[in-house]
């Protein structure tokens, strides 16, 4: 559905380089970065908003590289929304229909049919103006859907949404791309919207996309080191490798660790990625067939929800991130507990040059 190939595209300071990707028929991509790494301005490219110095962009086989945004077939949702503000709903949602034209009668017909699928057909006769951030949203969603746009580009949709709204109007989202079969391109930093609604993901740094894959691909398999920092997946360490048989033995510090994967060709320094998910914490020496099991203190307790994030300080400099029950809420800092994980919960990003 979209092929991008070779997209360059330059403002001041900032440069998207040779990017490339494609976008199957119906896929729900998400676009994760840091701000400042240019998600916004390649939606604003993708839709024709800024002009491309260089590369191509192929909707449905046709290159639209050139194309006025009129003629992309391409529903935007700009992160604030954009609606009109002195027009009611009714106006917002039919603008890009009046604009091109189209018959009185298939207006109120897409309008009746968007506005019962949103459930909003109770706000047409009012003004944006004192909408929730929920309505808003559901306001700019019709405007852009009822085009029947090919492609629904949604830039930070959820930002203004408070955090407990976040969660079922993210489900909301993939459930009306599921529904409508719209291939979907979503702008994020926020890493449990994007395990709720992409199929796949691909992570942007200063204007490059440096990996893309599913959810679990991408969080379990980080790139590099600063990727694994940027998803926030755990503890990224550095450790000495060295096979033993089939598996990877890791110094890290004063303690040894196995890891799964390909043998390393010569002992050497690598970086590695432990999540803080796949740690099971104990009180008590744990009955597990586990590769991997430490002892240590706790350095600090904070409660996050379903989960309790503590730090353990297994050797002095050496403290380890770990997500644990919520009994955890309740115990004291210095208590020795055990942490215990398998040998395929270490990712080994690469070689320490």
């Amino acid at each position: 559905m979209i092929n991008i190939t070779h997209l360059s595209y330059g403002v001041g300071d900032f440069q998207i380089h040779d990017l490339s990707l494609k976008i199957a028929d119906g896929e729900y991509f998400v676009i994760l970065g840091k701000p400042g790494s240019g998600k916004s301005i390649f939606l604003e490219c993708l839709c024709g908003l800024n002009r491309v110095s260089d590369g191509t962009i192929e909707i449905a086989g046709v290159d639209v590289t050139y194309a006025e945004p009129k003629d992309r077939s391409i529903g935007y949702v700009p992160q604030d929304y954009a609606l009109f503000p002195t027009k009611s709903v009714r106006s917002n949602i039919t603008f890009g229909l009046r604009v091109k034209s189209m018959p009185a009668d298939e207006i109120e017909s897409r309008l009746d049919s968007i506005t019962e699928f949103l459930n909003i057909k109770h706000l047409l006769a009012r003004s944006v103006y004192g909408l929730s951030g929920g309505e808003r949203q559901k306001v700019a969603l019709a405007r852009a859907l009822i085009i029947q746009p090919k492609i629904l580009l949604l830039d930070e949709p959820v930002s203004a949404l408070d955090e407990a709204t976040r969660e079922s109007v993210c489900m909301e989202l993939k459930h009306i791309q599921q529904e409508t079969g719209t291939t979907t391109v979503h702008v994020s930093h926020n890493f449990e919207e994007t395990r709720i609604v992409a199929d796949r993901v691909g992570v942007l740094r200063s204007g490059s996309l440096v990996q893309i894959g599913t959810p679990d691909e991408v969080f379990d398999h980080p790139a590099d080191a600063d990727v694994a920092s940027f998803l926030r997946v755990g503890n990224i360490l550095k450790g000495y490798a060295e096979a033993e048989g089939e598996k990877i033995r890791i110094a890290v510090g004063n303690t040894i660790w196995v890891a799964n994967g390909a043998n390393p060709e010569s002992s050497r320094e690598v970086e590695f990625v432990l999540p803080s998910r796949d740690i099971f914490v104990s009180l008590d020496s744990p009955d597990t067939n586990s590769e991997n099991v430490l002892t240590g203190n706790i350095v600090s307790v904070l409660p996050r929800g379903p989960v309790v994030r503590i730090a353990v300080e297994v050797e002095p400099g050496l403290i380890i991130d770990a997500l644990a029950p919520p009994a955890f809420s309740r115990i004291s800092s210095g208590t020795e507990v055990y942490l215990s994980f398998p040998a395929s919960a270490i990712h080994i990003l690469d070689a320490i040059k």
